[in-house]
C-alpha cells in the first residue's frame, strides 16, 4: 500500500486543524460570515494559481460536477456546525460532528474498495474514538439544548463532502478546488444578501485570514490528493484527525489547559497513526 495516502492524509489533518484553529481564533474577533467568505475567495484565488502552475488539465464535466456538489454539502455542512455551536453545548455538537466526518469515509471505503490488514482496521475504529475523545469539550447544565440534531447534520453533509472529494479524476486536484471554493462562496455571498449578518472585515485580520484560507484549501487539497493515492478509508480516517491539531495548537499558543480528555485522545491518535502506518506496509 502507498506510504503516500498517510503522509497526504496527515498532511491534511494539520492543514486542516491548522486552518480550523485560525479560523475560531479570527471569528472572535470578527463576523464569522466575513471570515467565512473572505477564507473561501483567498481559498480560490490560491487553488486557481496552483492549478496554473502545475499545468492541470481542465476539470472534465463530471469532475465539476461533484465540485459544486462538494461546495453545496460544504456550505451546508459549515453552517449547521456553526449554528449547532451557537445555540447548543458543544461537547455535544464537535464530538458527534468529528466522529461522523471520520466514520462516513472510513465505512464507504470498506464497502466499495474491500477490507483492510486487521492492524489497519483497528487503527481506523482507534482514530475515530480519538477524535471523540480529544473533541469533548466540558458543559454543565446551562440550559441550552443538547444541538445534537444540528451535530449530526452538520457530521453528515461535511462527511459526504470527504466522499464526493474523492470521485475527481486522478491527477486533477486544484481545479476542481477552485470550483469548489468558489461555490462555497457564492453560498456565503447568497446568505449575506438576503440575511444581512454583520460581515465586514478590519483591514488588520487580513494577514491571518490569507494563512486560513491558504491551510484550508492546502487541507482540501491534500485530501484529495490522499484519496488517488490509496484507499479511502484510510485517507478519510487520518485526515479526519484534525481536531487533534487544533487542540494541540490551542495548548501551545492559547495556554489553554491540557485536560486529561485531550491527552488521552492524542494518545489514542498516535498508537491509530502507528497502527495504520505499520498495518499498511505489512
Amino acid at each position: 500500500m502507498p506510504v503516500a495516502v498517510i503522509v497526504l492524509g496527515l498532511l491534511s489533518a494539520v492543514s486542516w486543524g491548522l486552518a480550523d484553529f485560525g479560523g475560531g481564533f479570527a471569528s472572535r474577533r470578527a463576523p464569522v460570515a466575513g471570515v467565512l467568505l473572505s477564507t473561501q475567495l483567498i481559498g480560490a484565488v490560491m487553488s486557481t494559481g496552483i492549478a496554473i502552475a502545475l499545468g492541470e488539465a481542465l476539470p472534465s464535466t463530471s469532475d465539476v460536477g461533484w465540485a459544486l456538489a462538494s461546495s453545496a454539502f460544504g456550505g451546508v455542512g459549515l453552517a449547521c456546525l456553526y449554528i449547532g455551536l451557537a445555540r447548543g453545548r458543544m461537547g455535544v455538537v464537535a464530538p458527534v460532528t468529528g466522529v461522523l466526518v471520520a466514520a462516513i469515509p472510513a465505512v464507504a471505503g470498506i464497502l466499495l474498495e474491500g477490507t483492510l490488514p486487521t492492524p489497519v482496521l483497528i487503527g481506523i475504529a482507534l482514530a475515530i474514538s480519538s477524535v471523540l475523545v480529544v473533541s469533548r469539550v466540558g458543559g454543565g447544565d446551562d440550559g441550552r439544548p443538547s444541538g445534537l440534531p444540528w451535530g449530526i447534520a452538520a457530521g453528515f453533509t461535511l462527511g459526504v463532502v470527504t466522499l464526493t472529494l474523492s470521485r475527481m479524476t486522478p491527477g486533477l486536484v486544484y481545479g476542481p478546488l477552485t470550483i469548489m471554493r468558489i461555490g462555497e462562496a457564492v453560498l456565503v455571498g447568497a446568505f449575506i444578501a438576503v440575511r444581512r449578518p454583520p460581515w465586514r472585515l478590519s483591514g488588520r485580520l487580513w494577514p491571518a485570514l490569507l494563512g486560513i484560507g491558504a491551510f484550508d484549501m492546502l487541507g482540501t487539497g491534500f485530501y484529495i490528493a490522499a484519496t488517488q493515492s490509496g484507499p479511502l478509508a484510510i485517507a478519510g480516517v487520518l485526515s479526519a484527525l484534525y481536531p487533534v491539531t487544533t487542540v494541540v495548537l490551542a495548548v501551545l499558543i492559547l495556554r489553554e489547559r491540557l485536560a486529561r480528555w485531550h491527552v488521552l485522545g492524542i494518545g489514542i491518535a498516535i498508537v491509530a497513526i502507528v497502527l495504520i502506518t505499520t498495518g499498511s506496509m505489512g
